[in-house]
């Protein structure tokens, strides 16, 4: 196949003027070579396209390929992970990853938290501060874990995210609006263990092919997975494959949460235990880091033993199935009628 990669490349955004903690979730450069040797390797022809307007330029230049491999976040708003595939599915042109309406449903928790309690998958109570006066209305028992309520790879999350009172709140919550220019989202602070399970495949097809326990060390900032944690994770975390019986009890809530928010051909959901050992669900990622040591799902994979090189393919492979409408309802960029393009 003829296949176009689409990504947001870190360096030409930090050369642009972008900040460190800005540009955390997109790409190395040595993620995109890993992956286009993987997609030739496989016997792919490749394009490197880059980011959104690189991709719309093509588009109206009259290029057109057989799938484009997506790994583009964009830059800003609550819709920025759906740009690519909203423009590709106005061209009728396959993508890997989710759709639109399953990237902004999951960049903003909030909403997500919504979808996925009237699913009935565990998640924490939550409130979405948006404005100083919505503080009022926070009725959550202390301690309580505050974050932006669109962002990932750990973005806006440090040591005081964790708040232990109404004052050391409202000063997150200020940092949050200010900082991020996004609402905050509060949630009780979950004490117990964290664990990130890895999904490949959609609807039925989906599998949760391993679960890796998230546990910090000396040096690393207290309570939780920060922005700091992450991006040193080599030396200040540690990642265990998860027993058997600690992934049998992930992979049930994963699963659920991944089918029911329509996620398609790999992701991650990130779960954490409460004070008394029950497992909620986090967070969904419907547009996993592909980095092959660095990014959880491939650490994952390999773990159980699995090459880069097979799940590549099987992202692609899920991408490209002939399935008409898929179990999310909406066509993959093969739908539209000649002449409408």
């Amino acid at each position: 196949m003829r296949i176009a990669l689409a990504y947001d490349l870190r360096d030409e955004y930090l050369a642009a003027g972008f900040g460190d903690e800005e540009t955390a979730e997109f790409d190395r450069v040595e993620t995109i070579d890993a992956i286009e040797a993987a997609l030739r390797e496989l016997g792919h022809q490749t394009e490197r396209v880059g980011q959104l307007r690189s991709l719309m330029q093509r588009l109206l230049d009259g290029a057109r390929w057989d799938l484009v491999f997506n790994t583009a976040e964009g830059i800003r708003g609550f819709g920025r992970e759906s740009e690519v595939p909203a423009l590709l599915e106005a061209f009728a042109i396959p993508y890997t990853f989710s759709d639109p309406l399953v990237c902004a449903l999951t960049l903003h928790k909030g909403m997500a938290k919504r979808v996925l309690r009237d699913l009935g998958v565990p998640t924490t109570d939550f409130a979405v501060v948006a404005d100083e006066r919505d503080l009022a209305a926070v009725d959550l028992p202390f301690p309580l874990f505050v974050k932006p309520v669109a962002e990932g790879t750990a973005k806006g999350i440090d040591g005081a995210s964790r708040v232990a009172d109404a004052a050391e709140l409202a000063r997150r919550c200020r940092h949050v609006l200010a900082t991020w220019r996004q609402p905050a989202l509060v949630e009780p602070f979950l004490p117990g263990r964290e664990f990130t399970t890895a999904i490949v495949g959609t609807g039925a097809e989906a599998e949760a092919v391993g679960t890796l326990e998230v546990m910090l060390g000396a040096g690393a900032e207290p309570h939780s997975y920060t922005y700091l944690n992450k991006e040193r994770c080599e030396e200040l975390c540690r990642f265990d494959l998860a027993a058997a019986q600690e992934h049998a009890r992930c992979a049930p809530l994963a699963l659920a949460a991944w089918r029911g928010i329509g996620g398609r051909d790999a992701g991650r959901i990130d779960l954490r235990e409460d004070a008394q050992g029950r497992l909620h669900v986090l967070e969904i990622n419907p547009l996993p880091g592909l980095h092959p040591t660095h990014s959880d799902l491939p650490m994952i994979w390999s773990a159980v033993g699995r090459p880069y090189l097979a799940l590549i393919d099987r992202i692609v492979t899920s991408a490209t199935a002939p399935a008409g409408l898929l179990a999310s309802g909406s066509p993959r960029g093969n739908g539209a009628r000649p002449g409408l393009q």
